[in-house]
């Protein structure tokens, strides 16, 4: 008799899903660099979601009709009501070409045909998304058939259905790609790294950009402004009420981020190019309600001799040709509302007190753009343990009513924070060490600051000991002008807490004791070893 045998059931695991598509094109002939591998997975993944959304669609619209007692299968009430090309919610309508249904169906000697042709379909049929492909991504490539199909029936298991509505699926996948092929090959100071969701959350929940505009100098994948409006929904806010505008110099990236905006129904300005916010300022004039941002880490490759006389530098001085740290902070104070814009950003902790930056340091304090310095904890980046500053910056710290609040005036104070102690959370199967924020870390920060902002608090007495502190002005001109946390916030010298006098008395009775059951030990041995004939020497 045969024995019976259970086959295990894997468990779907999104990064087993990716870890099998990189496997495979790693060996797959004409699979290109790291970039364009990144950039075909990222267009099946997109055109899988768009799919699902479409399908989603299409149910959700039959199942209305049938309820208002009216046939979806109807030619007329088709021709109403399905040949549209956007679906009352918003979501995309789809040429038959272009949907998920359509490729996944498709023989593997014609799928790279069929992925170009629905690439240019959607292109032809949806103006958000023109200029979101390349055009024969797949066809100039040519993998091989089984290399291709193989590639896309591991796409068709991911699904929002599977993985979460909530989750910014595009980019995770963008993250992994950079993760795993690319740790070595990309330069941190090119941009190519994507924010982590814990530091994205954190960042929305101190600065609230519920409502108005929202602007990323150096957007990315999109991730932001994705995680961002997560954020407003779960607050039961409308995100029909937040406009984002965002640049970005990598074409494949602006690329990217145009897809992942437009397949979230979230309504965006990213220009009508990619190129660099320095050179070519793609939102000048513009002024926005909120600015969150996460941009390259000391970016060296910046400077063009014709910036010398720009117009973001007035009043503040131009910043060093070195690195753009102070350049992201004038570029992105320039595009505050003059009256009320909140800005809260990323930056290298050298930021903080560098050399050659003080009189624009000492500029913005003094004109009281500054409002909070929270230094973040290491390791919560994957490709990079830098320590990372948490900047915000403020063009109304007068007081008065915001989201619902009474606010004091803070003229002239800096709230400063140090959580490089929180790292008790760390995060399991990364190939380097990496923790996260919690979601009640997260939380205390947004109270600390909120309260801090809050009418009754006393500025002058507000502190936590190794934890946060609000300074004046007076003190930090008297410290040179420095944001180091560290030089305002109290540590306390724990080894001054010890009784040594009591500790070695502790001590010296533990090592009575432990010599005492040694000799206690020794003498049962000695015992024992006797009733067998042998002695112990």
């Amino acid at each position: 008799m045969a024995k019976k045998t259970t086959k295990k059931e894997e468990t779907l695991n999104l990064d087993s899903i990716l870890f099998k598509c990189r496997d495979i094109l790693r060996g797959a002939k004409n699979s290109g660099s790291f970039f364009e591998k990144r950039d075909l997975m990222l267009t099946l993944v997109f055109l899988r979601f768009i799919g699902e959304k479409y399908e989603d669609g299409v149910a959700s619209l039959r199942k209305r009709l049938i309820d208002e007692g009216l046939n979806p299968d109807d030619e007329e009430i088709q021709k109403a009501f399905f040949d549209d090309t956007t679906f009352a919610d918003g979501t995309f309508g789809l040429p038959k070409e272009s949907r998920w249904s359509t490729i996944i169906n498709t023989a593997a000697p014609k799928l790279n045909v069929a992925l170009d042709q629905a690439l240019k379909s959607i292109a032809e049929t949806n103006d958000r998304l023109k200029g979101c492909f390349v055009e024969g991504t797949f066809t100039q490539r040519n993998l091989a058939a089984n290399d291709i199909k193989k590639i896309v029936d591991e796409v068709n298991k991911i699904s929002h259905k599977t993985f979460g509505e909530e989750k910014d699926l595009i980019g995770y996948v963008y993250e992994y790609f950079l993760n795993q092929f690319a740790v070595a090959a990309v330069s941190k100071e090119e941009g190519e790294f994507y924010t982590p969701h814990d530091v994205v959350q954190l960042i929305s929940t101190v600065i609230e950009p519920f409502d108005g505009t929202l602007y990323d100098p150096c957007c990315g994948s999109g991730g932001m402004f994705i995680q961002s409006t997560e954020l407003v929904k779960s607050k039961k806010g409308d995100i029909s009420r937040i406009n984002v505008y965002g640049q970005e110099k990598e074409a494949a990236t602006y690329r990217l981020a145009k897809m992942n905006l437009a397949l979230r129904g979230i309504s965006h300005n990213l220009g009508n190019e990619s190129d660099s916010t320095f050179t070519n300022d793609l939102h000048k004039g513009l002024y926005f309600d909120y600015i969150m941002a996460n941009p390259p880490f000391n970016l060296k490759p910046w400077w063009d001799e014709n910036l010398r006389t720009d117009a973001r530098w007035t009043d503040y001085g131009i910043p060093p040709e070195s690195n753009a740290n102070y350049a992201w902070i004038l570029h992105m104070l320039s595009h505050l509302k003059p009256l009320s814009g909140v800005a809260g950003f990323l930056l290298a902790n050298g930021a903080l007190g560098d050399s050659d930056t003080i009189e624009i340091r000492k500029n913005l304090i003094r004109k009281d753009k500054v409002e909070a310095i929270i230094i973040l904890p290491r390791e919560l980046f994957i490709h990079t343990d830098i320590s990372v500053t948490f900047w915000i910056l403020n063009q109304n710290k007068k007081g008065g009513k915001y989201h619902g609040r009474d606010l004091r005036n803070r003229e002239h104070e800096i709230l400063f924070m140090d959580l490089r102690s929180w790292t008790e959370n760390p995060v399991k199967g990364e190939n380097k060490k990496k923790v996260r924020l919690v979601s009640e870390q997260i939380q205390r920060v947004a109270e600390i600051y909120h309260k801090w902002q809050s009418a009754g608090t006393d500025g002058k007495n507000y502190a936590e000991p190794e934890l946060y502190r609000s300074v004046g002005i007076d003190e930090i001109e008297q410290n040179n002008w420095t944001l180091v946390p560290s030089k305002y916030i109290e540590f306390i010298d724990h080894d001054l807490e010890i009784d040594y006098p009591k500790e070695m008395v502790h001590i010296q009775q533990e090592m009575k004791e432990l010599m005492q059951r040694e000799k206690e030990s020794q003498k049962m041995l000695e015992e024992a070893f006797k009733g067998i004939g042998y002695g112990i020497e």
